[in-house]
């Protein structure tokens, strides 16, 4: 079996600055400090949906934040070992079903986004 999808054994403080940044920002629907995260060239996938680049991404943030209202409390977080990050936020909103643990896969290149997706 693989650990590292089921662990979340590393607290807020070991994630990278980018993540650590990226999240809050969003969640504040800071697109200008939540952009400022992702490579130019970077790929969100959400909902079914892939952004490519920071026009696409900055549309997609700009969305998201007017969609629905919700908060989110990080619940761990897992590392695959190489530059992948595994970020589980518990959301709670005004979204269909009103409460969901999310994944934000995070992939990094240095101190940038270059992938990120979000699935439950």
């Amino acid at each position: 079996m693989d650990t590292t999808s089921s662990r979340a054994d590393l607290s807020w403080d070991e994630l990278p600055a980018a993540i650590t940044t990226y999240l809050p920002a969003h969640e504040k629907h800071d697109t200008t400090t939540a952009l400022g995260s992702f490579a130019v060239d970077a790929v969100v996938t959400d909902e079914g949906q892939t952004y490519h680049g920071h026009d696409q991404i900055r549309g997609w943030l700009t969305k998201s934040a007017g969609e629905y209202t919700f908060t989110t409390a990080f619940a761990g977080a897992s590392r695959d070992g190489g530059t992948g990050w595994d970020v589980i936020q518990h959301l709670e909103g005004t979204f269909p079903g009103g409460s969901v643990d999310l994944h934000y896969r995070f992939t990094l290149d240095g101190d940038r986004i270059t992938r990120l997706v979000i699935e439950p």
